[in-house]
């Protein structure tokens, strides 16, 4: 199992934590095979009109061509939830989104291809699917929400508020770069090595199955997701014009590199102008996790999101820096 591990590690950095694979804690062991659950009584909103998900734990929004499945839970201010590469809903926030929901509304999304959303015939960009969550928010009305995304789902978190500042209150990013020279050369090396055949029969590749309406569409999935991953990008000028308070969180052992977390909360908000008293970005290194499994340290992030989300906009602290 341990070789499985390196191997699943080596080729996709965005793939589910190790534990996971190895199944050898509980929390990982939450993210495949358990079903959150939609509460059908809080959905609210326009989404009563939504056609319901075969297995009943979510709906589809007609949304830029796609059908976008997504879940709601909880009651509260809402919080829209964005996965990693190749995850799930599941697989992704099993271990974050219970305690979220107890205080909130939490709207998770799956991504063009991935989970309940089927592909459709338009390449995979960050720009694109952050237009899809755009669409989302404002197809349920949510107004200006508060969003956290992970990983591959960070960058469309980052496109979402620098494109569209009227729908972004507050923003968490956790695990991901706002350049691809942010990623390791690791990282890096093992995004280019993603095959969907060597995937098969992984934690990923199940959570996809049986999540997904069209499994056949797994090699589509992972190649699309390849080529995004291992284009040149540079978002400099837009993560600048970001207006939303924002907290960065980065493992100790990240794939994304420490200096260009650092470097992503100094220019996160630069060009903008923030509201009296605020400060644009706050990062926080999270001790003894990864890459792989920070989405499962739940008693590590939610001291940090929680309140950072709670408290008012005057009230975001200032960058942190990385030790």
């Amino acid at each position: 199992m341990r070789t499985l591990t390196r191997a699943l590690s080596t080729l996709s950095a965005l793939a589910l934590s190790a534990a996971l694979v190895t199944g050898c804690t509980s929390a990982g062991a939450a993210g495949i095979g358990i079903g959150i659950g939609i509460d059908a009584g809080s959905t609210g909103r326009s989404a009563g009109s939504d056609e319901p998900s075969a297995d009943g734990r979510g709906r589809y929004a007609e949304i830029n061509g796609l059908r976008l499945y997504y879940e709601t839970h909880g009651t509260g201010e809402p919080l829209v939830l964005i996965h990693g590469g190749l995850n799930t809903i599941d697989s992704a926030f099993a271990a974050l989104l219970p305690e979220l929901a107890e205080t909130r509304q939490v709207i998770a999304v799956e991504l063009q291809a991935h989970g309940h959303t089927v592909d459709i015939d338009r390449p995979m960009r960050y720009e694109l699917m952050a237009d899809d969550v755009a669409g989302l928010v404002t197809h349920l009305g949510l107004g200006k929400t508060d969003v956290l995304g992970y990983s591959l789902g960070g960058g469309v978190a980052l496109q979402l508020a620098s494109r569209n500042p009227d729908l972004v209150q507050k923003l968490v990013v956790v695990s991901a770069p706002f350049q691809s020279a942010g990623w390791t050369p690791a990282a890096r090396a093992g995004m280019a090595a993603m095959n969907a055949d060597a995937l098969l029969g992984t934690p990923v590749h199940e959570a996809y199955t049986k999540a997904s309406p069209k499994p056949e569409g797994w090699t589509a999935l992972v190649d699309k997701t390849r080529q995004l991953l291992t284009e040149d990008y540079d978002w400099t000028s837009e993560v600048a014009s970001i207006t939303a308070p924002a907290l960065l969180l980065v493992a100790e052992s990240d794939s994304v590199l420490r200096e260009h977390a650092v470097a992503l909360a100094s220019v996160l908000g630069s060009g903008a102008t923030a509201p009296s008293g605020t400060t644009p970005a706050r990062l926080e290194i999270i001790p003894g996790a990864t890459h792989y499994d920070i989405m499962y340290r739940a008693d590590l992030l939610l001291p940090l999101v929680t309140p950072f989300l709670d408290a008012p906009a005057q009230a975001t602290a200032s960058v942190g820096a990385a030790k």
